[in-house]
């Protein structure tokens, strides 16, 4: 039936190896779920995607195809979500019971999804203790949230959003996160929320108007890599925290380049941080 969405549920292997009886630990029993719909008279829908522990991947896929998932997970711990209704659509795990011991666990379950370039989606990624490769280029995004954990993400947009976004959010956690050409979102304004690690901003892509970014850091690095023709004023408000800026000069209370008056397109970068380093770094 068109739209239908199918699943297919094996075993993948069994017991994993107990690390004695004192410590509680449960076994490890993964099962393996493939799900996937066609697109059928949808526009426009709204996707969320939770995960929690493990592995994510995530890119575009073929069109007409809604979203095809790829799932490996542990049952004694988590079960599937897969959800649609009215052009709404939630994907991922969810934990079963209260009691979850992560440790370890990190390099455990893997999810790959690949989600239809030729609908427009408002996409929210929900992800906890996680490895995460995402590679947003080439779909129709007309808005996204991003929230990571204790995580190590890379986020791409190899390809220019097929939509427009007037908000694009990242909330980062005690993390690694790096995210790359940026200016291929299409985004009027990035705001990124960070708690306590290293995170990279590249502003690399198609520049095809002025953009603004936010950012508010506790405690880590930051580094901003913007193309060398792009105009830069970076505003800062901060404790103890060190600029190494190359190329921009002080003007009053913010730090502008050299190009800001001639430049075709602008950056402007809000950064409020307590502890750390922000560096601006010239890319061609």
């Amino acid at each position: 039936m068109k739209g239908r969405i199918w699943h297919g549920l094996r075993s993948a292997s069994v017991m994993a190896l107990a690390l004695g009886l004192a410590t509680g630990v449960q076994a490890q029993e993964w099962e393996e779920l493939s799900s996937s719909r066609k697109v059928d008279d949808e526009t426009s829908v709204d996707v969320r995607v939770r995960y929690g522990v493990g592995h994510i991947q995530l890119r575009a896929g073929e069109p007409g195809t809604l979203y095809r998932m790829n799932l490996r997970y542990d049952r004694e711990r988590f079960e599937p979500v897969v959800e649609y209704r009215s052009a709404r659509l939630e994907l991922g795990v969810e934990t079963v019971g209260r009691n979850l011991n992560i440790k370890g666990s990190k390099d455990g379950g893997e999810l790959a999804l690949e989600l239809a370039p030729d609908v427009a989606m408002d996409l929210v990624l929900e992800l906890g203790a996680v490895r995460a490769t995402v590679d947003l280029g080439g779909l129709d995004l007309t808005d996204l949230e991003l929230s990571t954990g204790a995580s190590e993400s890379i986020v791409d947009v190899s390809r220019p959003n097929r939509g427009r976004i007037r908000t694009a959010q990242f909330s980062v956690g005690a993390a690694d996160f790096a995210a790359e050409n940026l200016a291929n979102l299409r985004a009027d304004r990035i705001e990124v929320e960070a708690g306590v690690g290293q995170v990279t901003l590249g502003f690399g892509g198609e520049w095809d108007q002025d953009m603004r970014v936010n950012v508010s850091m506790g405690l880590g690095s930051l580094e901003l890599r913007v193309p060398e023709g792009v105009g830069v004023r970076l505003e800062k408000d901060s404790f103890l925290t060190s600029l190494d800026a190359e190329g921009l000069v002080k003007d009053g209370n913010d730090h502008v380049s050299e190009n800001w008056d001639t430049a075709e397109r602008r950056l402007v970068i809000e950064v409020e941080a307590a502890f750390g380093s922000i560096e601006v770094v010239r890319i061609r």
